[in-house]
């Protein structure tokens, strides 16, 4: 069984058309139809059947499939890793980030290490809270920015690099407008710009809701930061986002009031594997993030 077999294989399964596998990995469409007959001739079974100008994955195909991609998956991770202890500085970091990080945490600790490291390649990778933890997990990427930081996660290492209050984004309009600060249940009667369900900070915010004594009245959802600013801008309804996101991006037509009760905060941090070894170039990374924290905390 060859490494070029299964390669061959996955596109095809993936794509269910021999032609259109074949233009993606420039070879001959006679070339992998050869090496997959090989392959069924080694395992002694059928991975595939016709359907029309298509192919489809027979049930023993599909099981296949699944186990062959893992391995391939650890196979292209070892060599990267080989690769990158070569030539750390030349290496690929792989950052996964959630939509309440990308305004100002990660550019700004990016931005930081590539003067130390100018070298160096990113894979940024921008997803929902529990999918970035999973895909930590399953090693898609190595490394992950997240916020609040999970807690129960027995296959992760968590390290916390602050904390932050939520405030409330309302409309320059609102009655609140000219507050210093206020009470949640202060906004009881208001209706709400959140994430969608399955979003940590819709979660967050709802629950505080709770804390206060109501159910928040959702009449508009946004599925990035940007989208849920518009939102309170046009007067849609009122919002509950961390402070970062809006230390240095509040929109026009909107005012931050602090929310003083209840005390409403959120870590945010960094994850790591637990069963796997950072590459050099990520546990530089990793390592400065750290470092660049603690120091700023150091100074605010």
């Amino acid at each position: 069984m060859e490494l070029r077999q299964l390669r061959y294989f996955i596109e095809v399964a993936e794509r269910e058309h021999v032609t259109e596998a074949a233009e993606q990995l420039h070879v001959a469409q006679s070339a992998i139809s050869l090496q997959i007959s090989k392959l069924e001739a080694e395992l002694g079974v059928t991975l595939f059947e016709r359907k029309g100008r298509n192919v489809k994955l027979t049930e023993i195909g599909n099981i296949f499939l699944a186990h062959v991609k893992t391995a391939i998956k650890a196979i292209d991770h070892a060599k990267a890793k080989v690769d990158e202890y070569l030539d750390p500085e030349n290496g690929i970091i792989k950052i996964g980030y959630p939509t309440s990080l990308a305004g100002h945490l990660l550019p700004t600790v990016v931005s930081a290490f590539k003067d130390k490291q100018p070298n160096v390649t990113y894979y940024l990778r921008h997803g929902s809270y529990s999918s970035l933890i999973d895909s930590v997990k399953n090693g898609e990427i190595d490394l992950a920015f997240l916020g609040p930081v999970p807690t129960e996660e027995s296959e992760l290492n968590t390290d916390i690099l602050f904390s932050e209050r939520f405030s409330a984004l309302v409309p320059a309009n609102h009655p609140l407008s000219d507050k210093k600060s206020l009470f949640l249940s202060d906004l009881r009667n208001d209706t709400f710009v959140l994430f969608p369900k399955g979003y940590i900070l819709r979660k967050i915010a709802v629950d505080a809701c709770g804390q206060a004594g109501f159910v928040p009245a959702i009449v508009s959802e946004g599925e990035d930061m940007d989208a849920i600013k518009g939102l309170v801008a046009a007067g849609m309804g009122i919002s509950l986002l961390p402070d970062s996101t809006l230390s240095e991006n509040i929109p026009r037509y909107t005012v931050k009031i602090p929310v003083k009760d209840p005390h409403l905060m959120r870590t945010v941090g960094v994850i790591t594997p637990k069963n796997r070894e950072l590459a050099p170039s990520e546990r530089a990374f990793y390592l400065f993030v750290k470092e660049f924290f603690y120091i700023l905390e150091q100074y605010t």
